[in-house]
């Protein structure tokens, strides 16, 4: 007899084929945009401000990372930019990053000066243009050489790496403090920079049975911050949660879209291929755990971790109301995994 089992099979080879081409393509898009933009900003730099902004690939400072306020961080600050520069760094910077993740990067920016009004002076430099832009490589940029960049200050961290048409963009941290501003000062009462990240969580931990919470809530006590923190190299935190095949149908819904919340800060050409790349992994093996109280306004931290990648997001600190979130790639961090088929493929020859 025969058989029609080729025919069957093919035009699904087929959309897999094209399907990642068509992924492939908006990464090499993505990588275009991003070098348009910093060669963009280069050019408005004066050479003092090039001195401070530009590093050698090979330079430790890549990955010398931190969310915290420095007075050692490198970089050229916003605050040393004049108006079009500044327009140009913030340009560099909407490449990396989705609306909802801009509109985020920009509170949480603004809310230096909350800050500044509730410690009155006690506290360190608040400053809203503290943020310093860095890039690593030779200019101009482009995809024949691996380049990258950073954007960072107080509470928000981007690093961007780009290797032959691809793009890695951790780590990448988010925080707000407060997590809601429950003060007049600048008009900015009521405001949650975070309140997603917060909610999808909440969603989820409520839709699960009494026996499936004993399961997700793995200690009662919440650590006082992400446990990576600034770690250059991370591993896989301990297995502790319910993992993503323990859920119904709908649970599971939920968690993906917790996960969307945070990959949905990217730009849609680095989510969508952040997003493959777990899926890819196996979603089975995704864990949701939760640690610290459930009530709303308690101290708690909850962490997703799958084959490839990990969220951490805690609410501790100020009784409960500052929030550290951060998404970071077991073997991507820094572009890791990108720079090792790079320099796999030049060895060889291809």
């Amino acid at each position: 007899m025969k058989s029609y089992l080729p025919l069957l099979i093919l035009p699904a080879i087929a959309l897999v084929f094209t399907l990642t081409e068509a992924q492939s393509k908006s990464q090499e898009k993505a990588t275009q945009n991003m070098a348009k933009s910093a060669n963009g900003l280069l050019l408005l730099l004066t050479p003092e401000q090039k001195s401070k902004a530009l590093f050698a690939f090979a330079d430790a400072e890549r990955t010398n990372w931190h969310f915290v306020p420095r007075d050692d961080r490198k970089g050229v600050q916003l605050k040393e930019m004049d108006a079009k520069q500044k327009a140009a760094a913030m340009a560099l910077l909407k490449t990396g990053l989705s609306q909802k993740g801009y509109t985020k990067a920009t509170t949480i920016m603004a809310m230096e000066n909350v800050l500044k009004a509730i410690e009155k002076g006690t506290g360190p430099v608040r400053d809203t243009e503290r943020y310093f832009v860095s890039f690593f490589g030779t200019p101009p940029f482009a995809a024949s050489k691996p380049w990258g960049w950073r954007f960072e200050g107080h509470h928000f961290a981007l690093n961007v790496t780009l290797v032959g048409g691809k793009v890695a963009a951790s780590p990448n941290f988010y925080g707000t403090n407060p997590a809601e501003i429950r003060v007049d000062d600048g008009g900015m009462k009521g405001t949650r920079a975070l309140k997603d990240e917060e909610e999808a969580a909440r969603a989820l931990l409520t839709a699960l049975t009494p026996e499936q919470r004993k399961m997700a809530i793995y200690d009662t006590a919440a650590p006082n911050d992400i446990l990576t923190g600034d770690k250059k190299k991370i591993t896989a935190l301990e297995a502790k949660g319910i993992p993503y095949k323990e859920l119904t149908k709908e649970q599971k819904k939920l968690l993906e879209k917790l996960i969307a919340v945070h990959t949905g800060n990217m730009a849609s050409d680095l989510a969508s291929a952040r997003t493959a790349k777990l899926n890819k992994a196996d979603k089975n093996k995704i864990i949701f755990g939760w640690a610290g109280e459930i009530e709303v306004g308690k101290r708690h931290y909850y962490r997703i971790q799958g084959p490839t990648f990990l969220v951490e997001y805690d609410n501790t600190q100020n009784n409960a109301n500052h929030v550290h979130s951060v998404w970071r790639d077991f073997d991507g961090d820094f572009g890791e995994d990108l720079l090792a088929e790079h320099y796999a493929s030049e060895k060889h020859g291809n």
